[in-house]
């Protein structure tokens, strides 16, 4: 679990910098990919999925 969720820091804070210089390329899409897949392996998972359904619930309501 310590490996996971410092691989998640990591992939985190790579994130944060090819999207704060704008840069995008195939490193970057590499860096996301691997961000997604190892958030999705920790306990983060679930939060995220609800955030993303009460997003999509609010978006439905608007129109």
């Amino acid at each position: 679990m310590i490996v996971t969720l410092s691989a998640v820091a990591v992939f985190g804070l790579l994130t944060f910098v090819l999207m704060r210089g704008r840069y995008v390329g195939p490193l970057s899409a590499l860096v996301l990919f691997l961000f997604g897949f190892f958030t999705a392996g920790t306990g983060a998972a679930g939060p995220v999925r609800a955030i993303c359904a009460a997003l999509a619930e609010a978006a439905r309501h608007l129109t």
